[in-house]
């Protein structure tokens, strides 16, 4: 078996990594900042755009782009994350004014 043969698991692994970070990154930006935060997805989006494209490397470009669309991704799901602090599901930052 070539290395080669191996950048697909690496690429799956990777993105399994990369969606499971943004879950927390997701709650805590929401509870520090609330909605507020989209638009510092919507930066990481476009940036990891930008270095999907500029990159040589198959690989690194494949991930620059997983890691860009989950940003993309962060940006509907933490208004959803606002909607589960209304319901209770998740605590509420009391020292953020509303």
């Amino acid at each position: 078996m070539e290395l080669n043969n191996l950048h697909g698991l690496l690429i799956g692994i990777c993105t399994f990594l990369i969606i499971g970070l943004f879950h927390p990154i997701v709650i805590k930006a929401e509870y520090y900042w609330g909605t507020k935060s989209w638009w510092i997805f919507l930066v990481m989006g476009i940036i990891g755009c930008v270095a999907s494209i500029l990159c040589n490397n198959l690989t690194i470009s494949a991930l620059f782009g997983v890691f860009s669309f989950s940003s993309f991704w962060s940006i509907k799901e933490v208004f959803e994350q606002r909607k589960r602090v209304e319901r209770g599901w998740f605590p509420e930052n009391p020292n953020r004014k509303k």
